[in-house]
């Protein structure tokens, strides 16, 4: 486990108790039953960004506090316990990233502010298809004048309904699948021939699917080199996928703890379930795979924190361990509690559907198996 300084720890117990008080899973669920388009609470997430949440890895200069990924991973660990649906992962983490690694002065004072107030949702508009796969751009980014113009489709755009500004990445060269010709776009959400749609995902959390038809931008909203956009793409989404799996630590955490719990007082037979050797053998393996997740997600936030060498691996090993993890425990919460784990009156179904969405954002536990193999040279 990460060593905390006393500040880190500060923070993460704040997380904890405000998610406690004011974002518990019932929260969650009054959200999801509400319809809401949003996919989350904005009051809720105002009052994260009041508490410095959305600036904890925006630097100083813009507004934020240059807490580090470590600090932030702590925090959506905190959220993810009760599964707390808001654009801390999308916009304070994802899109920010983009902008405080790629971004020019003139593009970082315009955003970065606003994003640290929780004024501004950023988001990332990267995937195509059904699978994440960032290389496979085919939205045309084509030479018009001083600008381009942006044609094409993006899905599962996390908090897309709600962002008002997109990091969409774009082939200015080559054909999908290519990792050189992409160039990221910084495009506004109300920029014309951009429309977007809401989609429904199991999670009930805030998608959308976004379509660019001739959207018009000036050579200022290329974010990054052009052609050579892949580079700035790869590390921002590493530093989403690993602030995700932060997430996902916390929903199995919070999984175990209360299966650990009916355990511990379901009466069966005459006695405690908790005694069958057989559900304390289950009940171990998931305490040890839990352990192991923690000890890779802090190293890939540590990393990301200290600029490694060996950040990609890391961070994919850290997702593909908090997948499997996630999966397990979300898994066995249904089956441990038995019939009311089957029924949408208990939380077990909610951190079921909240571990298969996360597993498939940002790269799935097969994706990020076979780039750890290749960037081990397998």
């Amino acid at each position: 486990m990460a060593v905390l300084t006393e500040e880190q720890s500060m923070l993460r117990d704040a997380a904890r108790t405000w998610v406690q008080d004011k974002s518990p899973v019932t929260a969650f669920r009054k959200l999801r039953d509400s319809g809401s388009e949003l996919g989350y609470d904005p009051k809720a997430f105002a009052e994260m960004a009041e508490m410095g949440w959305a600036g904890v890895i925006i630097p100083e200069a813009y507004g934020g506090s240059e807490f580090g990924y470590l600090s932030l991973g702590l925090v959506l660990e905190e959220t993810g316990k009760t599964l707390t649906a808001s654009p801390l992962l999308s916009s304070a983490l994802a899109a920010a990233s983009a902008i405080v690694l790629g971004g020019t002065e003139e593009q970082k004072q315009a955003h970065l502010p606003h994003i640290a107030t929780g004024e501004l949702v950023a988001t990332l508009a990267i995937d195509e298809g059904a699978h994440h796969a960032p290389e496979k751009v085919a939205l045309a980014a084509t030479k018009s004048g001083d600008g381009w113009t942006l044609s094409g489709e993006k899905t599962f755009v996390l908090e897309g309904m709600a962002a008002g500004l997109f990091v969409v990445s774009a082939r200015t060269s080559g054909k999908p699948g290519d990792k050189t010709g992409i160039t990221l776009f910084l495009v506004p959400a109300d920029a014309k021939g951009l429309t977007r749609s809401v989609r429904k995902m199991a999670d009930s959390r805030g998608y959308a699917a976004l379509k660019f038809d001739g959207v018009a931008v000036g050579a200022d909203a290329v974010l990054g080199p052009v052609d050579g956009g892949w580079d700035l793409l790869e590390k921002t989404l590493d530093r989403a996928r690993a602030g995700l799996a932060a997430e996902m630590l916390g929903a199995a955490g919070q999984a175990f703890e209360v299966t650990l719990e009916y355990l511990k007082t379901r009466v069966q037979f005459g006695q405690l379930i908790g005694s069958f050797q057989a559900l304390q053998h289950r009940a171990a393996k998931m305490f040890t795979e839990l352990e192991l997740t923690r000890s890779c997600v802090e190293a890939a936030l540590e990393a990301i924190d200290n600029n490694a060498n060996d950040v990609p691996e890391l961070v994919s090993l850290s997702k593909a361990r908090a997948g499997d993890t996630l999966h397990l425990v979300s898994n066995e919460m249904v089956q441990m509690h038995g019939g009311i784990g089957m029924t949408d009156a208990h939380d077990a179904g909610l951190y079921l559907k909240r571990a298969r969405a996360a597993e498939a954002t940002y790269g799935s536990q097969a994706y990020h198996r076979d780039r750890y193999a290749r960037l081990g040279g397998y």
